[in-house]
């Protein structure tokens, strides 16, 4: 055999044992995938329900707005169970305000019932941490219901109790701006964290068995919960800081603190929380020359925000986001585990709200994931912990000691 002829073979035989190993790769992630329960603990999705009307039954890719979950796609992703945020935007802190932003998540959280009864054979409304796995079981996807932005409850206790009795599990305690609850990590410090009022609020979603969600609040504010929060804690939908340093991620430190109080970190698939961006002046100068368009788009109707958002749509078409990727988003992961071990991660898209990945643009994608972290060489019971059980067994614990307090 001739030289060439010897390195042509040896190509020819790594590359069919390269496809091979690829091919049994897929395979394996494919069959991990579906034996696991997978849950994502945070995605916008109910804002285009109330937005756009978006019918959840059908597949909503190349919607106007993108949409990237419905229950077609949650069953070719294999998605088990899913919380849908009832977000509201911060806005004035006043008597007013406080009863818009409520009856805004009130309505928010009746389409989602609305959805969920629409589609009531393949899914269904989630309450217990018990739920996820019965209703998987039965062949249909658990729908849980969270607040994104304690300013829904403005300063009316009460409203946590009745928000829970309308299905919520969870409330995210701030969103981009300070609220009555606590300082947010994007903002300016005003309370230096939890304000009193927000140390009753924790209190009574402890009583209540409520999941506190720590994503968008201050360090101080994080800290703060801690100290006094009953039970273990969430971050919805947050990344390491360590790897991409924004003030959404949690740094090193918080990450240990979390992992000491027992409670978990969902990581997001939002680019900006995954990777520093790189420059993009095209698209940069757009958003400026929109934001300048519409300097009063909190005042606007919501006919006239749709108008402009339908702008922005078209401005993303445009000047697309350069994008992180599914190894970018393990990257995360894997910080993580390597920190405080690998029972205190999960997964949170924030789909719908910004959440896209390079080969993750939508809910029919999830099994990548599984597939990079078997490429790291990751075992299906960890799997297993990253994809759901590490947030239930949180549930779960909340679950317990809002028994114990109310007995």
């Amino acid at each position: 055999m001739t030289k060439r002829l010897y390195f042509l073979f040896l190509f020819l035989s790594i590359s069919i044992l390269q496809c091979s190993s690829d091919a049994f790769l897929d395979w394996r992630a494919d069959r991990i995938h579906r034996q696991v329960l997978t849950l994502d603990s945070h995605t916008d999705t109910p804002m285009d329900m109330l937005r756009w009307d978006a019918d959840i039954s059908q597949n909503l890719d190349g919607s106007p707005w993108d949409g990237k979950v419905d229950l077609p796609r949650m069953k070719e992703g294999e998605l088990d169970a899913v919380f849908f945020a009832a977000w509201v935007g911060q806005g004035p802190r006043t008597p007013e305000g406080n009863r818009t932003a409520n009856e805004k998540v009130s309505r928010t959280i009746q389409a989602i019932h609305n959805a969920i009864e629409a589609n009531s054979d393949r899914a269904e409304l989630a309450l217990t941490a018990d739920d996820a796995q019965r209703i998987a079981k039965s062949g249909k996807h658990a729908i849980y219901i969270g607040i994104e932005n304690g300013y829904a409850i403005g300063k009316d206790l009460n409203s946590i109790k009745t928000f829970y009795d309308m299905g919520a599990r969870y409330i995210t305690l701030c969103h981009i701006k300070n609220n009555d609850i606590c300082d947010s990590s994007n903002d300016t410090t005003e309370h230096g964290g939890l304000s009193p009022f927000g140390e009753k609020v924790v209190h009574e979603m402890n009583r209540l068995g409520m999941i506190v969600d720590i994503s968008h609040v201050s360090d101080d504010a994080f800290y703060d919960v801690l100290k006094i929060s009953k039970s273990p804690i969430i971050a919805s939908h947050s990344c390491s800081r360590a790897i991409c340093d924004n003030p959404r991620n949690l740094n090193d430190d918080m990450l240990c603190a979390l992992a000491k109080n027992g409670g978990v970190i969902q990581v997001a698939i939002y680019t900006d929380y995954i990777k520093t961006p790189e420059p993009n002046p095209e698209r940069d100068a757009a958003e400026k020359a929109l934001d300048e368009k519409y300097p009063n788009y909190d005042a606007m109707t919501s006919e006239q925000q749709k108008s402009v958002l339908l702008e922005w749509y078209d401005l993303n078409r445009k000047y697309p986001r350069k994008l992180a990727n599914v190894a970018d988003f393990v990257d995360h992961i894997d910080h993580i585990v390597n920190l405080i071990g690998i029972d205190h991660v999960g997964i949170g898209t924030d789909f719908d709200g910004g959440g896209e990945l390079i080969g993750l643009r939508d809910v029919s994608q999830m099994p990548n994931i599984t597939r990079e972290l078997l490429k790291r060489a990751y075992s299906k019971k960890d799997i297993g912990k990253i994809w759901g059980l590490n947030f239930l067994r949180v549930f779960r614990e909340v679950e317990k000691v809002a028994v114990t307090r109310n007995e």
